[in-house]
């Protein structure tokens, strides 16, 4: 049985995808459903796909679909609708130049500097262009120091991350060591070894035995604020 708001919510991406054909985001679910956070939308969602009302389609922006209607409001949902109005031809319009935005789980930050804790588990969410990404899953980190500003990321900057356990040697990577620290370094084996390096002098490698290090994902991306 679904909660008055899994309801709402699925009524309204019904409603959107039949009027325009584009999902709504986040921001607009959010918006809709009076709620104070889109990470309130994430849990709606994510009960809505497991109880088989909506179905996350891979490898494409705000990809979900309606794939049944509760019985209460079936009926309802299939009534005709009156055509749109020119607002609302408009707003569709909108909608669909920003419908190559896709929504990452924004995850914390990460070290490229000295390692900092773990990855916090308090989960926002970051709306960036699907161009971005390729296959795969992704997440987003804010970067917190300067350890590699040779290659281009700055304190503060957005990185969007491919999950995955493995990089070649030379990738940039999120690193955990020892299960408890999380940075973004560079990654090489030698003699048995795996080593983290800087793109900064100030910085030394980081020689570690390979037990140490679980590999996280691999830099996809990067967006930066100017203020």
């Amino acid at each position: 049985m679904l909660t008055k708001k899994q309801k709402e919510l699925l009524v309204f991406i019904h409603d959107r995808l039949k009027d325009g054909g584009v999902a709504p985001s986040f921001d607009e679910m959010k918006d809709a459903l009076d709620l104070k956070s889109k990470s309130g939308i994430h849990r709606l969602i994510t009960g809505l796909v497991e109880r088989g009302y909506l179905q996350r389609l891979p490898n494409r922006a705000r990809a979900v679909e309606v794939t049944r209607l509760p019985d209460d409001i079936a009926g309802a949902a299939s009534t005709p609708k009156a055509q749109p109005s020119p607002v609302a031809n408009l707003m569709n319009k909108v909608s669909e130049h920003i419908a190559d935005l896709t929504t990452l789980p924004l995850v914390g930050k990460i070290a490229a500097g000295t390692p900092i804790e773990a990855i916090q588990n308090d989960t926002d969410f970051l709306d960036v262009p699907a161009s971005m990404l390729g296959n795969g899953e992704y997440y987003a980190l804010r970067v917190e120091g300067d350890s590699m500003i040779n290659a281009g990321i700055h304190d503060d900057d957005l990185v969007i991350i491919k999950k995955g356990n493995q990089a070649r040697d030379g990738k940039i990577v999120v690193a955990l060591v020892d299960g408890m620290e999380a940075t973004l370094k560079r990654i090489y084996r030698r003699d048995g070894k795996v080593i983290l390096e800087a793109e900064n002098e100030a910085y030394k490698p980081r020689i570690l035995t390979p037990e140490r290090v679980q590999i996280q994902g691999e830099l996809a991306s990067l967006m930066r604020t100017y203020h």
